[in-house]
């Protein structure tokens, strides 16, 4: 029997705090209703934690990552309050095979911007838009039984241009009614660790409640598992000639007599030496 896939379902959870019309929209928080998705598609396929900002580091101790197999993760008015510290745990765990699906406004968050090395900024308008997100690639694994085109009645608009690198592969891609259009479900790869990007999802709208944002979400948490033996981020070694298997940890690139001769303290020059 395959276990189930360990995701953690990851909510900012200041909206629904501090905006009764986000709060009655979302009575269980917007990390509630996209867990309740996951859990919907997959069963028991999965074990689904949530864990918000407020949480004792944020919910995303050592403990809760080296548990999680996939991380979903919704931001949008509090990334200036996540901790760098566990943002560089986060980011050692992708590295190291954790799956990571940024969700909407999560563009901007500080995982992902660390993780792409650009600005992640883009075009938006809030106007009650329609969104199509037509499938780009109706092979890939995250597009199985996605309707084509995807009809969101109402969403935030986002608008190319989207500054981030190339994506390894562009799965959806989103027109709205003003004829802007957005690369909208994009994938890559950071060391041996899954990222997909989903647009759809902002606070004001029930996106996460429509049937086919669910099944998406729910795809990419199948597609961003990494199967390793264990889970240990890529590190340089060095091999001896034919062998292949036995490499030797790097301890730098000075030998052991110039690594002691840069640490001995510089001899001082005396007043008597200089005249």
């Amino acid at each position: 029997m395959t276990a189930p896939i360990r995701v953690t379902v990851w909510g900012e959870n200041r909206h629904e705090q501090l905006e009764p019309s986000v709060a009655a929209r979302y009575p269980d928080g917007m990390h509630g209703a996209v867990a309740q998705g996951i859990e919907h598609h997959l069963g028991d396929g999965v074990r689904v934690r949530t864990a918000t900002l407020d949480d004792p580091e944020h919910g995303l101790t050592e403990e809760v990552l080296r548990d999680t197999d996939v991380l979903t993760w919704w931001g949008h008015a509090a990334h200036g309050e996540v901790s760098d510290e566990v943002v560089d745990r986060v980011h050692r765990h992708v590295l190291a095979g954790m799956g990571l699906i940024v969700l909407h406004s999560g563009h901007w968050s500080k995982i992902f911007m660390r993780l792409m090395g650009t600005s992640c900024t883009l075009r938006w308008r809030a106007e009650h838009d329609r969104e199509l997100v037509w499938t780009v690639d109706p092979t890939h694994p995250i597009a199985q039984g996605i309707p084509h085109p995807m009809i969101i009645e109402e969403d935030e608009m986002y608008g190319e241009f989207f500054d981030v690198p190339a994506p390894d592969e562009t799965v959806f891609l989103s027109t709205f009614s003003g004829g802007e259009v957005f690369r909208s479900g994009i994938t890559y790869r950071r060391g041996y660790g899954k990222i997909f990007y989903f647009r759809p999802g902002d606070q004001e709208y029930p996106t996460y409640f429509h049937d086919g944002v669910r099944r998406v979400i729910a795809n990419a948490v199948e597609w961003a598992v990494t199967v390793r033996p264990e889970r240990a981020a890529p590190t340089l070694l060095r091999y001896d000639t034919d062998d292949f298997y036995r490499g030797h940890g790097y301890e730098g690139p000075l030998d052991p007599e110039a690594e002691a001769a840069l640490a001995e303290p510089a001899a001082t020059t005396s007043d008597e030496d200089a005249r």
